[in-house]
């Protein structure tokens, strides 16, 4: 096993399912003391009745924390840092998402959906951040998605619109500390299977067609590309490669890639049904 984050505090929002959860394991797999911050009391309960089992399960410690909450953001940052004396490794992955269309969606939800996804990412790096300026290290990874990339409909205008204003923010923190040691990471992964967005909120019917051609990513191979731009000091992570591919036949044709996108209607998967495990040898590539 290598330890390249032996000794490392790591902060994980959204961390005990899906994503996060697999996330918080190969970090602890590889070293980390990794700190997991999530509303979901199921979730928890879940993540919580798994560490006894796991490697490296006495190197996660979850807690339930709203990201939209400031005060309680900064105060769960404030305890680790306290007890632990740093924080190395922020991770925001958490994110609140339904798929009803604009003319259906409660402006309460949309106001929810960027204060967990956007806001809940702010609070954490603006109370993670000076404590890494301090220490003179530091690594930040905001979860995007391709989905704030390429607007071809299917996900909901909120979703997208939280995760492109993500994509920027995390790209312009990463110039304004382009002269520190502070590594900041942008991971924009494509349709990823076996978690509770496409079990209980996104049915994988609203995703094109376009979609079912291609392997879908389970959590551990996002993990996987985590551990690795973090290794490599990545600035933007795309998972899988040949979502740049469509990112330039988006911008070059939109029209072309929704036809594209939607050539032989809508998915016919049900991405929710995958089952997954981290193990620690999932694909590195």
């Amino acid at each position: 096993m290598d330890d390249f984050l032996s000794g490392q505090v790591c902060l994980v929002t959204g961390g005990a399912q899906g994503i996060g959860w697999a996330t918080a394991q190969a970090l602890a797999h590889h070293g980390g003391e990794v700190y997991i911050g999530d509303i979901s009391q199921e979730n928890l309960a879940a993540a919580q009745a798994q560490l006894p089992s796991l490697p490296w399960g006495g190197r996660l410690h979850l807690e339930r924390v709203d990201v939209a909450d400031r005060p309680g953001v900064e105060d769960w940052i404030r305890r680790v840092h306290e007890r632990t004396g740093h924080v190395d490794v922020l991770v925001n992955n958490a994110v609140f998402v339904r798929s009803h269309p604009v003319t259906e969606m409660p402006v309460e939800a949309s106001e929810l959906s960027m204060r967990v996804g956007y806001f809940g990412m702010v609070y954490t790096i603006k109370a993670a951040l000076p404590l890494m300026l301090q220490a003179g290290r530091g690594a930040i990874v905001n979860m995007g998605s391709s989905a704030g990339e390429v607007f071809v409909g299917g996900i909901s205008a909120d979703y997208g619109a939280v995760k492109a204003a993500i994509n920027a923010y995390t790209q312009l923190l990463a110039v304004e500390l382009q002269d520190t040691p502070i590594h900041v990471m942008l991971v924009r992964p494509g349709v990823v299977a076996g978690t509770d967005f496409l079990k209980k909120h996104v049915p994988s019917t609203v995703m094109p067609a376009l979609a079912d051609r291609f392997r879908p990513l389970t959590p551990p191979d996002v993990a996987a590309a985590i551990v690795r731009g973090l290794r490599r000091r990545r600035a933007v992570v795309d998972i899988p490669w040949y979502l740049t591919i469509f990112y330039l036949l988006s911008d070059l044709s939109p029209r072309f890639f929704y036809w594209l996108s939607y050539l032989g209607g809508q998915s016919k998967k049900d991405y929710g049904r995958v089952s997954w495990k981290y193990t620690g040898q999932e694909r590195t590539k």
